[in-house]
């Protein structure tokens, strides 16, 4: 890889049709730009992405939107309490006329899949997803099957206190590169909601405007946005705080957190960082990019103790206080 940096010509034909989607996109979402925001981060770092927010809120609409604005292979998962593992991955059909066991895939084998609501589904239907999104592949009947190039798992839940949810184990959470916070929109967009969809028919429909050899191409200007080795200790230093924040001056959050984040968030963090630089238009990676995408990176990998949480402080507030006190460099 160059040293040199991209020039803001090069972003800017690389990432051109992220605009298109922005615009395809806003014909039938109305606001929710950060939502927006962080599936782009996702689409262009390859980085599952966690939605969590109750039900209205347009979640599954804007996956399924972001889905149907790329040519790729699309598929929904409605998770449920009864859902069977082979219901996801698939599984073996004996035939009768030949004595023989075929496989039948299940809609996991697809480029972007929606698991909507995945809260609701029982453990063993969790840890058939956590092995597609961790090695993007699947077991069917003692064979091994590789997962499509680009596989994309876009998930929303409810808030854990509903009636019928199961808690996502911290191992399956980890594998999301983003935990996403969707919220209520203001009063404007919520009225702009209503002129667009009380009605039979709601207007606005998404178009497809990019390719996922586009969008692969402009995976590979991701790597190449430069990150400065200040930066990347920066990086480093924000994840050990969040294991040991007596030594980064937060003693008085040591016993608010029970586990910190692993080596994957300091992963995540720097690619999601590079990517938001480039949705910037920049070629180089500043600390505005890093703490832009640092709560969606650390929020679920950040586990808080009873302590913590009896005091009314979440993940979301210690990552806070561990942006606010770590030096930037």
């Amino acid at each position: 890889m160059s040293d040199a940096l991209l020039a803001p010509d090069q972003i800017e034909r690389k990432s051109a049709w992220i605009r298109e989607l922005e615009t395809s996109l806003s014909d039938v979402i109305v606001g929710q730009a950060g939502l927006v925001r962080s599936l782009l981060l996702g689409l262009l770092t390859g980085g599952h992405v966690l939605l969590e927010g109750v039900p209205g809120l347009a979640k599954s609409l804007a996956v399924s939107s972001l889905a149907k604005a790329v040519a790729g292979d699309f598929s929904r998962l409605q998770f449920t309490p009864d859902l069977l593992p082979s219901d996801l991955v698939g599984t073996e059909i004996y035939n009768v006329k030949d004595g023989k066991f075929t496989v039948r895939k299940g809609p996991i084998f697809a480029n972007f899949v929606l698991a909507d609501e995945v809260n609701r589904a029982p453990a063993k239907v969790q840890s058939a997803l956590l092995e597609a999104m961790q090695e993007r592949q699947v077991s069917i009947g003692g064979e091994t099957f590789r997962l499509p190039e680009s596989f994309l798992v876009l998930a929303t839940q409810n808030p854990l206190e509903q009636e019928g949810t199961y808690p996502l184990p911290e191992a399956q959470l980890d594998r999301f590169a983003l935990k996403v916070i969707v919220d209520y929109p203001s009063a404007e967009e919520e009225l702009e909601i209503l002129e667009r969809n009380a009605r039979t028919r709601p207007t606005g429909e998404v178009h497809e405007v990019v390719t996922l050899e586009q969008v692969a191409d402009t995976r590979a200007t991701v790597d190449q946005i430069a990150i400065d080795p200040r930066l990347k200790r920066y990086i480093v230093d924000l994840v050990q705080a969040t294991r040991r924040p007596a030594d980064f001056g937060l003693a008085e959050i040591q016993h608010h957190i029970q586990y910190g984040g692993s080596p994957r968030a300091t992963i995540w963090l720097a690619l999601a960082a590079r990517a938001h630089a480039l949705l910037e238009g920049r070629g180089f990676v500043t600390p505005t990019d890093i703490k832009a995408v640092a709560p969606e990176v650390l929020r679920h990998r950040i586990i808080p103790t009873y302590e913590a949480e009896a005091e009314g402080l979440n993940s979301d507030a210690l990552v806070a206080r561990v942006l606010e006190t770590v030096p930037v460099p």
